[in-house]
């Protein structure tokens, strides 16, 4: 039986995630804890490789590790986060959207996925679509700094 994260554990992923897409580029997954358990020292390296790559900007790098990762351990949702937000920063929009797809069925709908996803909408430039997903996030949020840094970057 696979435990499901804790919200607070979703959002320290998300929030370093969105930072990294606001910021620089190159801050990032560090800090983050896993969203669901693993059970090999594989797997888990390739997600570790994964964020490392995503906070030196190297998202090919980052994609390829955050994928086997999920290829070694599917119900890794931190994983999937990672190989969204990585397909996010290689323009590749359709395999994001797949990889969100994925987050979805082993995370939920949960707000911090929702906000990931409408920061991703606002990479495509779908204003509408983002302003959409980031205003359900944010109903779903205690501490809405992120979404309504990215609600900022929307112009809204």
């Amino acid at each position: 039986m696979t435990r499901m994260p804790s919200p607070s554990t979703f959002f320290v992923l998300a929030g370093l995630l969105l930072v990294a897409g606001c910021a620089s580029g190159t801050a990032g997954l560090e800090g983050s804890r896993a969203l669901a358990p693993t059970s090999g020292a594989l797997d888990k390296s390739h997600r570790d490789v994964g964020k490392a790559q995503f906070r030196g900007g190297n998202y090919g790098l980052a994609e390829k590790h955050f994928r086997k990762a999920t290829e070694l351990k599917p119900d890794d949702a931190e994983a999937w986060m990672g190989l969204a937000a990585a397909y996010d920063r290689l323009g590749r929009f359709d395999l994001a959207d797949r990889a969100y797809q994925e987050l979805l069925k082993k995370a939920g709908r949960r707000p911090e996925v929702v906000n990931n996803m409408g920061y991703s909408q606002l990479l495509r430039g779908d204003k509408e679509k983002a302003r959409q997903l980031l205003a359900e996030a944010k109903a779903g949020m205690t501490d809405t700094k992120l979404v309504d840094a990215n609600l900022k970057l929307l112009g809204g």
